[in-house]
């Protein structure tokens, strides 16, 4: 993004084949307060403990159900100075009560219809290939070394080392939130 609010936002994408789930989602993680004010509390049940905060996180998820998801932390009613971790959720099915379409079926449908709104503009397709090209002659020349991973794990070692070396970490999906 080249606007001066999002200067030195880093963006990690991760994508596979025979990854754990087939899952599609954007998630924005924001960043850990310069000070921490509050002590945050987990609770489970009545038995509650102290532990290091989590940054706040709003998730959009593409697929399989469609649905954005906030967590956030928010001071516990009382006296004492605590947060705790809490989160909202909004499903599109449960809320509208209906099964989505799949995304082909909307998708042929509008060819039917000839509505070419959602489809991929020709000057899109050229800025994408402006991307895509040098990744492509890069790889093809050998330099890049290609990294592997078994099937059904979250990809290669090489890849949680890229951002461990800054701090963090990758998310893993949670299919049930």
């Amino acid at each position: 993004i080249d606007n001066w609010r999002w200067a030195g936002v880093p963006f990690y994408l991760r994508t596979g084949k025979r990854l754990p789930h087939r899952v599609t989602e954007i998630a924005i993680q924001m960043k850990h307060p310069p000070l921490n004010l509050f002590s945050t509390v987990e609770c489970d049940g009545d038995l509650c403990s102290i532990v290091e905060a989590r940054p706040n996180q709003l998730v959009l998820r593409i697929q399989p159900k469609e649905s954005i998801f906030l967590r956030f932390s928010t001071k516990r009613p009382g006296m004492q100075y605590q947060v705790q971790p809490v989160a909202m959720e909004f499903d599109y099915e449960d809320h509208f009560d209906s099964d989505l379409p799949e995304a082909y079926e909307r998708l042929l449908l509008d060819v039917m219809r000839g509505d070419s709104t959602l489809f991929t503009r020709s000057d899109e397709l050229l800025a994408a290939w402006k991307f895509v090209d040098p990744v492509l002659q890069e790889w093809e020349s050998g330099s890049a070394g290609l990294e592997f991973y078994p099937a059904g794990t979250w990809g290669p070692a090489a890849a949680d080392r890229l951002l461990t070396v800054t701090g963090r970490r990758w998310r893993v999906p949670q299919l049930s939130q």
